[in-house]
């Protein structure tokens, strides 16, 4: 396990957090007839092109036993389904409990959620637009693993080729589907959302994943002006549009995830530092923190709300996110890492151990 990578998985997965517990905040003040200032030192969104080009790089590292395996395309596909569906079906689920039960918590009052074309589509990782005309599924954070299930497949056709020719496959036809998007703007649903040129960022991490598969190490003085450039840029760059994304917000991710990944080994001499260790055991939890997080900011808001108690905007803000991030951590412990290991098994009985790793992103 590469543990830097483990940290910056917990700085994306906060990063959005930070980003959605804004937008509640803001509504609080809002409410109370208060001022507010939002914290704008990052592009809080951008920690899902963190975890884009994370997962391209994890990828490519953790693939390593399977290249040009027979049947190796398989047990990578059934692993990655292992850890991406349990939890997704179970908060997706959660969700449409909350369409059924209490639609007007829902901004639409829940119109067309429950439809039942919708749910499967939603359930299977298949693009369709929501009954507001958005790409979106049933929980509308899905939408990042639909790109990520999609990149798992694509990934998988060329497992067997080895990795050099896996990694050009991914970045060819990544490539040429954000060509095609910009090419031809009225693309009908699901090629639009497949090209968008957000996926260009799997192609960024996979080729940092091959650097390292190829030997390249820099050291701790180039990774560090690695990260401080990748967060330099982060913080000046403008809110892009979805063309220039890639460049605006995945070129600075690729940057943090070289810093993180190039390193000359997998972080243990400084692991025993306690924010160290919990940044490590919280980007183990990252995917149950992406999952759980919107639930948890929004029930705090409404229990703020509902008993009027005497919370600024900020220190609720402060208390959603460690919220999130002490239920997120309960979670994974006795929720998905059971269900991983269960999912594992069943798809994949003849692996070897049952402690599922993290997964690689929202």
């Amino acid at each position: 396990m590469l543990r830097a990578i483990q940290v910056l998985r917990a700085m994306a997965a906060l990063m959005v957090v930070m980003h959605h517990a804004t937008v509640e905040a803001v509504i609080l003040a809002d409410r109370g007839g208060v001022a507010f200032a939002a914290i704008g030192v990052l592009p809080w969104a951008a920690g899902v092109d963190v975890f884009f080009v994370i997962s391209g790089f994890i990828i490519v590292h953790a693939a390593a036993p399977l290249y040009g395996v027979r049947g190796g395309w398989r047990r990578f596909l059934a692993h990655r389904v292992a850890r991406l569906v349990p939890l997704y079906w179970l908060a997706s689920g959660l969700y449409l409990a909350v369409v059924l039960a209490l639609p007007g918590l829902l901004s639409n009052g829940g119109r067309g959620l429950a439809e039942p074309g919708f749910v499967i589509a939603s359930l299977l990782f298949w693009p369709v637009l929501d009954p507001d005309g958005r790409a979106q599924p049933l929980y509308s954070l899905g939408w990042t693993l639909q790109c990520e299930m999609a990149f798992y497949l694509l990934f998988a056709v060329a497992l067997g080729w080895g990795r050099r020719a896996a990694v050009a496959w991914v970045a060819g036809v990544l490539g040429l589907l954000a060509g095609l998007h910009v090419l031809v703007p009225d693309l009908a649903m699901p090629l639009a959302f497949w090209s968008a040129p957000i996926g260009l960022e799997f192609a960024l991490g996979a080729a940092v994943g091959l650097a390292r598969a190829e030997g390249l190490r820099l050291s701790l003085a180039s990774r560090l002006a690695l990260a401080l450039v990748g967060l330099a840029l982060l913080s000046v760059a403008p809110e892009p549009d979805a063309v220039a994304r890639p460049l605006a917000y995945g070129l600075p991710a690729m940057l943090l995830v070289a810093a993180a990944g190039l390193g000359a080994s997998a972080g243990r001499a400084t692991s025993s530092s306690l924010p160290w260790r919990f940044g490590i055991h919280l980007g183990d939890a990252s995917y149950a923190l992406y999952l759980v997080h919107p639930f948890v900011l929004r029930g705090l808001r409404g229990a703020i709300t509902g008993l009027a108690l005497p919370i600024s905007p900020s220190a609720s803000m402060a208390a959603m996110i460690m919220m999130a991030a002490a239920i997120a951590l309960a979670v994974h412990r006795y929720v998905e890492r059971p269900m991983v290991a269960r999912a594992r098994r069943w798809l994949d009985p003849a692996g070897t151990g049952t402690r599922p790793k993290p997964v690689d992103g929202p």
